[in-house]
């Protein structure tokens, strides 16, 4: 058995509506994933699973999302060691220790090219700084990352499949796999 990270892209439903996060560890357990649990109601659950490819982990549960709640969404899952490691290669820990919600990963499905900060230089206009640690991209945004420019930059479509999680989520999900 493995433990694993599922991310969310988006628990917002439409209509005002968001997923329970009782609903989403009763969809888990019916997977036959075990112990599912979840960090406040972040869109994010933690579980158990024999081992098996991330991709058919999160094929699955897009799957019964879409019957459960009638909507597609993105899910990227992590197993725990992957997590820990994302976790303990945050390029920006005092930042991250001063604000934890200034301090975001996007947590990609394929990896990112070291270069790819680069690309998005001329959108930092308030001293955000960025890099790509594992795939992934680390973004301090200084301060409100709703008040940063980068923000509305740094979409699936020039990125690919991901999904950002503050500091703070971050390091909550990393607790659940610790015990």
């Amino acid at each position: 058995m493995k433990s694993y990270v599922a991310l969310l892209y988006s628990i917002i439903l439409g209509d005002k509506r968001r997923v329970v996060m009782t609903d989403l560890r009763a969809m888990a357990e019916r997977l036959g994933y075990l112990e599912p649990r979840t960090l406040v109601a972040t869109g994010n659950v933690v579980f158990d699973a024999p081992e098996r490819p991330l991709a058919e982990i999160e094929a699955e549960l897009e799957s019964a999302f879409a019957v459960k709640f009638g909507r597609h969404i993105d899910i990227i899952a992590r197993c725990g060691e992957g997590w820990q490691k994302l976790a303990a290669g945050n390029p920006f820990p005092a930042e991250s220790e001063a604000d934890p919600t200034r301090v975001h990963v996007r947590v990609m499905r394929s990896p990112l090219h070291p270069e790819v900060p680069e690309m998005f230089r001329g959108h930092c206009t308030r001293g955000e700084r960025m890099e790509v640690i594992g795939g992934d991209l680390w973004v301090d945004f200084g301060g409100k990352p709703s008040e940063s420019k980068l923000l509305g930059v740094l979409t699936t479509k020039r990125l690919g499949v991901g999904t950002f999680r503050n500091w703070n989520t971050v390091r909550g999900l990393r607790g659940m796999l610790s015990g």
